[in-house]
């Protein structure tokens, strides 16, 4: 098991890819700046805020705020790092507790669906790749068990309750994005 301080300051790239995503769980908008490329990308940005669908440090710590706020005391437990040239792949869980509604959004920024919080925890394993260019994460792609997770928090099968709890979350989460967008 390799849980590194994220704080570590290294220019190895094991050591960027690690730090990262432990930055994703509590670092400051400063720490994505000493990890991410300016034109650094992920993959994974696809069902994110608009704010987080864009390239460089400001999109990665908008998609740290989004995950965040849905998922109280969010860490990785960092299992295995190899590097290969410029690739460096990270085998993790991810754990947390659903503790706010996570709003998945559409290509366009539309809100998709919502799930209000359950309060219930989970863990998951994630597979982490990143492609690192003088010292930080220039792209970043990741397999997840998003079934699982989707199970642990009651996700999937979805009771009747919890269906009507989704529907009245999107609706609210629609407004809000209809009042943020008038001038």
């Amino acid at each position: 098991m390799m849980n590194a301080n994220f704080t570590a300051v290294s220019s190895d790239p094991k050591s960027t890819a690690i730090r990262s995503i432990h930055t994703m769980a509590r670092g400051s908008r400063a720490d994505f700046d000493e990890v991410i490329a300016e034109d650094g990308f992920t993959r994974e940005r696809r069902a994110a805020p608009p704010a987080a669908k864009g390239n460089g440090p400001a999109a990665f710590y908008e998609l740290a705020r989004w995950l965040r706020a849905a998922f109280e005391g969010l860490s990785y437990e960092i299992h295995h790092a190899v590097t290969d040239g410029d690739l460096v792949t990270v085998n993790s869980t991810m754990r947390g507790r659903h503790t706010g509604a996570i709003v998945f959004h559409t290509a366009d920024g539309r809100v998709d669906t919502v799930f209000p919080a359950t309060g219930k925890p989970f863990a998951i394993t994630q597979s982490h790749w990143f492609r690192i260019d003088n010292g930080k994460i220039a792209e970043h792609w990741a397999n997840r068990d998003d079934l699982g997770m989707a199970q642990q928090l009651g996700w999937v099968p979805p009771n009747p309750v919890y269906l009507i709890r989704m529907a009245c979350a999107k609706r609210h989460a629609r407004h809000q994005l209809r009042r943020m967008a008038r001038p």
